[in-house]
């Protein structure tokens, strides 16, 4: 229950957080909202971790170098995300982005990329997706 209300939680705010960004954007530009938004996300979370004293960060050595190239993507992320909206609104945008979204772990799950378990995917995730697909075609219209 706790996974799903993350991920509820984590969902709201991805697009709380575009509304708000393509609202920034329209004023200093989308760059300059995507390095707001990654200062202010680092800072929040660095006084949260001081808060809760949690030190896990000290074993960041034991983490593959690849990985730690992850928060360059948020840049990227914020970017496409406000674009987009700019472009075909908050409905379409975050539609498009759950289906790339669930496209790809599509593939990490049924390839076992990233040290991820592999699943076998089967006709019913075939079809949601197909349907989710289905769905964004009908709300373009």
């Amino acid at each position: 229950m706790k996974g799903s209300l993350f991920a509820f939680l984590g969902g709201a705010f991805i697009t709380l957080q575009g509304v708000a960004n393509t609202r920034i954007s329209e004023d200093i530009g989308t760059w300059q909202t995507a390095a707001i938004t990654q200062f202010t996300g680092f800072i929040v979370s660095l006084m949260i971790m001081i808060f809760v004293k949690d030190e896990k960060w000290k074993r960041l050595k034991n983490v593959k170098p690849l990985y730690l190239t992850s928060g360059a993507f948020a840049a990227i992320i914020i970017f496409s995300n406000v674009a987009s909206i700019q472009y075909v609104g908050v409905t379409l945008s975050i539609s498009v982005l759950l289906i790339a979204q669930l496209s790809l772990t599509f593939l990490i799950d049924g390839k076992g990329w990233f040290g991820i378990p592999k699943q076998k995917m089967r006709l019913p995730q075939f079809v949601g997706i197909a349907m989710m697909i289905a769905g964004v075609v009908i709300l373009r219209f």
